[in-house]
């Protein structure tokens, strides 16, 4: 459904024949998870089952819960994640570096986008195939020392995520979707991982600047980070400022 439909013309018979053309009204109606999530973006909390969403899901994302505990007078305090339980575990990932990061509100990051391995000899479609359609769950067969997988959490303000499968062999699915700050309590309060090769891209989704926490499968490798249409990171000056700086 389109975010404005035609207004209803009798309703509106008082306006002039111009304005009266010209009217749109806003469609409140909501669109499928599974639309909304490949689209105009769907609440991180709506992700966490995954019902129906097999055919717009990005083979090897995770999104799972964190708990925050809220000390009313006090504050709050997070969890990040545990290194003997939970998805980390599961799959065989904890974070060889930690790392934290803010954003102002008004700025972006991304896409940037990490290189996937592939061992000698192994056709690189194949390869993705196998890791993520074929046996998804041999997490072993991951290289994590050798690619740097991603695992961010949203520690304050509100983010909006932009995810790319960009990785040869597999179809291109989109993900958009919103995470909630320890702050706002509730079930928006998620963490993801995301594979090599699968771009990715976010910004305040509000006023108020992000604050986030990312852990890394490998240590910062500057030849790791690849970037897409990051132009938006650039603050540019005004077009008179640059046209004086670039003056002879």
């Amino acid at each position: 459904m389109a975010d404005t439909e035609k207004a209803d013309g009798a309703q509106w018979s008082g306006l002039g024949d111009a304005a009266a053309a010209a009217l749109e009204t806003r469609s409140y109606r909501k669109a499928a998870l599974a639309e909304r999530l490949a689209g105009s973006g769907a609440e991180a909390g709506e992700l966490l089952a995954r019902q129906g969403l097999e055919s717009v899901w990005i083979p090897g994302v995770e999104i799972f819960r964190r708990t925050v505990y809220q000390q009313r007078h006090r504050g709050y305090f997070a969890e990040l994640a545990r290194g003997t339980e939970g998805i980390l575990h599961e799959i065989g990932f904890w974070p060889r570096q930690w790392a934290t990061a803010l954003m102002f509100a008004g700025t972006a990051k991304g896409f940037h986008i990490h290189p996937p391995h592939i061992p000698g000899g192994e056709d690189p479609a194949q390869w993705m195939r196998r890791l993520f359609v074929q046996e998804p769950e041999r997490y072993d067969l991951r290289p994590y020392d050798k690619e740097q997988w991603d695992v961010m959490f949203i520690l304050h303000g509100i983010s909006e995520m932009f995810l790319i499968d960009e990785r040869v062999g597999m179809p291109r699915r989109k993900m958009r979707f919103f995470i909630e700050g320890d702050q706002m309590p509730g079930p928006n309060n998620v963490a993801v991982v995301i594979p090599p090769g699968v771009a990715h891209a976010l910004r305040p989704a509000s006023s108020g600047d992000l604050i986030m926490v990312y852990g890394t499968s490998t240590v910062f490798r500057p030849n790791f980070e690849g970037r897409i249409r990051s132009g938006i990171e650039q603050a540019f000056p005004p077009e008179d400022w640059q046209a004086w700086w670039d003056a002879s």
